[in-house]
This record gives C-alpha cells, sequence and structure tokens, in this order.
C-alpha cells in the first residue's frame, strides 16, 4: 500500500511523490500508467513514440485510451495517422508509394483526428446515459441542469456546459473541455439516438465525410 502526497508539474519533470514502507519513488521524465505514458509537459510525446515505433501495424493501439491524445499537436497526428496508413497498405497489398485516401475511403477508417473525437463522443454517450465509469459523468454537466441557462435554445439538445480555462494549451485538453466541446460539435439529431449502436452509427456518418474534405 501507498500513499499519494503529491502529483505535479515541475522542470519539465512529472513528480510523482509516492513514499512506501520501502522507498520513495524518485521524479521522472514520463510515466506509465494502464499502457499510456504521460511526459512532463503532457505533449503525449512519449505515448506517440511508443504507438509508432512498438505497434506500427497494430490499429487498435492507435484508439487505445485517445482522449488523452484531444488537443495533442499536428505533428504527433501526423506521427499516429502514419500507424493507420502503414496499416491501410497492408490491407490491400499496395505499395508504399500508392495514395492513402483512397484506400482509408475504402476501409471507412476516419483519420486520427476524428477517431480521436469519435471515440471521445461515445464516452460522452456513455456518460450521459448512465453507462459509463461513475467517476466520469461527475464531471460533466447538461447545460439544461444548470439555472442560469435553462432557458437558452440549446437546452433542449442535451448539450454539455464547457468550462473555462486559463490556459489553452493543457486546460483545452482536458476531459471535461474536450469532451463538452467534441458532443456539442454533434448534430442534435445523433446526440439523441437512443441506443449505443445507433449512436457510433450515425456519428460516423456524420464525421466521415468531412473526415476526407481536406488534406
Amino acid at each position: 500500500m501507498f500513499n499519494l502526497l503529491d502529483v505535479s508539474i515541475r522542470s519539465r519533470l512529472v513528480l510523482f511523490v509516492l513514499v512506501t514502507h520501502l522507498c520513495t519513488v524518485l521524479p521522472v521524465r514520463s510515466a506509465r500508467d494502464l499502457r499510456v505514458y504521460v511526459d512532463a509537459d503532457v505533449t503525449m510525446s512519449a505515448r506517440v513514440t511508443a504507438v509508432v515505433k512498438d505497434d506500427v501495424l497494430v490499429v487498435t493501439e492507435v484508439d487505445y485510451c485517445s482522449s488523452v491524445l484531444s488537443g495533442i499537436s499536428g505533428q504527433r497526428l501526423q506521427r499516429l495517422q502514419s500507424v493507420l496508413n502503414a496499416a491501410a497498405h497492408l490491407v490491400f497489398s499496395a505499395r508504399k508509394s500508392e495514395h492513402i485516401t483512397p484506400l482509408l475511403r475504402e476501409l471507412q477508417w476516419l483519420k486520427v483526428p476524428e477517431r480521436i473525437q469519435f471515440l471521445l463522443s461515445v464516452l460522452v454517450y456513455r456518460c450521459v446515459n448512465g453507462t459509463a465509469p461513475s467517476y466520469l459523468p461527475e464531471t460533466l454537466h447538461l447545460t439544461a441542469d444548470v439555472g442560469s441557462r435553462r432557458r437558452l435554445p440549446s437546452t433542449s439538445t442535451s448539450t454539455l456546459v464547457i468550462p473555462s480555462t486559463r490556459r489553452t494549451t493543457l486546460g483545452d485538453r482536458a476531459f471535461t473541455v474536450a469532451a463538452a466541446r467534441a458532443w456539442n460539435a454533434l448534430p442534435p439529431s445523433v446526440r439523441s439516438k437512443p441506443s449505443l449502436l445507433q449512436f457510433r452509427r450515425d456519428q460516423k456518418t456524420a464525421v466521415f465525410q468531412p473526415s476526407y474534405s481536406s488534406p
């Protein structure tokens, strides 16, 4: 057994001070929990590197705990996209020089940014409908439940309150913020689906085409 005394970010070090009966765990530049690496500066660089380096053709690794990847840099998103691209080339036995977009379309695979938003919204759907772990719904608040906003037009469409943040680089990536924005961006007709299966199907339909409308 151990006691968590302090968790903070200082001087680009992830400082986990854990005191056990035998020793103290020293500060490190990155930490791993539930197979996810977290850097001192929360850029998720270590996580992206691990996926690209060790699981080049394991597509599920791109999706695993993808909510922590919300808001990462375009460069890191592109590195993760290379995993999907390599897998698509393998499925079709295509040459590396072959254009990737038609292959991804044929497989009906969302690109990485949309995959992250898709899975984040699925998690929100489960929160709203009471099938997510109990600690997650507690962090989200329906607009309709907030007294000062009950008369807004959005209250009838199950939108979520987006908390204000002080630091866009980190605060906007927090689950409560990123999840609410992903959820609110969906059409009301998608958010109101009666089952998770229907929600996943209609959400993918809603975001699939926009995923390929830009390079």
